[in-house]
């Protein structure tokens, strides 16, 4: 039976997101990056409480940073783009590789190699016919532009990776399922998917996560108002209660990573809701009682060793 916590969680940043999401600690300026899906915009709060943003006109899924550019790639609905953190001007690098009036990128990560995995959720324009449909994850380098992986999915989320990076983790949010699978970082491969955690959704659903240095995964269940701690069996050990119903995301921080941010989103709750939830959207603080390990968060141009093409998941 998984134990349950009210830790002293911290209203950060009350930045009232319609859909917060990704946030990601860079360590060496000590910043915290994340984006709002439907702002649209990429922001920033420096470690000395400077709050920046970047906004876009077109939904916003998943960036990777440049390391020592000023600069990120942006995973908008209409394409990948380079985005300059000086200027804010975005170039297309890659269109988007699904219909985008139908689906956008959601969620991303960078492997150990600078690769940058993204995948999709299905999301129709305003006012556009569709019938439900899955799209593929892909991977995206600046040799080999976006390729295309197996898995397909109507929303991919919970992006992590193990201590060594030789396994992926990922979800199919709207399935509840949490899948583990064999990744060749070498090759950029993912390999055969296992099950490793089904969520009710009587509880929820699996949204954004995190990996502590004990190989123990972190999930935010979306709906359910809370954080779920998995071992590495797949086995609830521990969830943790927050303020609000929507969280999106968990990310380690600070220096020794100690520390937890959580991002949250206030998109369909209804007035009600809000009144109870005021801070439906923030980005919230708390010391989760486990440190995590380093998220990989920038793509490479290049690599010192080119890795072998290989396959980019798996066929």
């Amino acid at each position: 039976m998984a134990g349950s916590v009210l830790c002293d969680v911290e209203l950060l940043l009350d930045c009232q997101a319609a859909i917060g999401e990704s946030p990601t600690w860079l360590a060496a300026t000590r910043a915290i990056y994340w984006i709002d899906v439907k702002e649209p915009a990429l922001h920033c709060l420096s470690a000395a409480g400077a709050h920046s943003r970047w906004r876009f006109d077109a939904d916003i899924g998943a960036f990777a940073l440049l390391d020592g550019e000023g600069a990120a790639v942006v995973a908008l609905r209409n394409g990948l783009f380079h985005l300059d953190f000086a200027t804010g001007r975005t170039v297309l690098l890659a269109a988007p590789p699904f219909d985008p009036t139908q689906f956008r990128f959601n969620e991303g990560i960078c492997d150990g190699f600078g690769r940058f995995w993204t995948g999709v959720m299905f999301d129709p324009l305003s006012g556009v016919a569709a019938t439900k449909g899955k799209a593929a994850m892909h991977c995206f380098t600046f040799a080999h532009g976006l390729a295309a992986a197996r898995d397909r999915s109507d929303l991919h989320n919970g992006f992590a990776w193990n201590i060594d990076g030789t396994a992926f983790y990922w979800s199919h949010s709207h399935t509840g399922a949490v899948f583990r699978a064999p990744y060749d970082v070498m090759s950029g491969t993912v390999g055969d998917p296992q099950p490793f955690v089904d969520i009710s959704p009587n509880v929820g659903v699996p949204d954004g996560a995190a990996m502590d240095e004990e190989g123990c995964y972190w999930c935010a269940v979306h709906g359910g108002g809370a954080l779920h701690r998995y071992d590495a069996s797949g086995r609830l050990v521990l969830r943790v209660a927050l303020p609000v119903s929507q969280p999106t995301m968990c990310a380690f921080v600070g220096r020794d990573l100690g520390e937890m941010v959580v991002t949250s989103a206030r998109q369909k709750l209804t007035p009600e809701q809000l009144a109870r939830e005021p801070h439906a959207g923030g980005l919230f603080r708390l010391r989760p009682g486990a440190r995590g390990i380093p998220r990989p968060c920038t793509l490479q141009r290049s690599w010192a060793q080119e890795p072998p093409r290989g396959r980019v998941g798996s066929d």
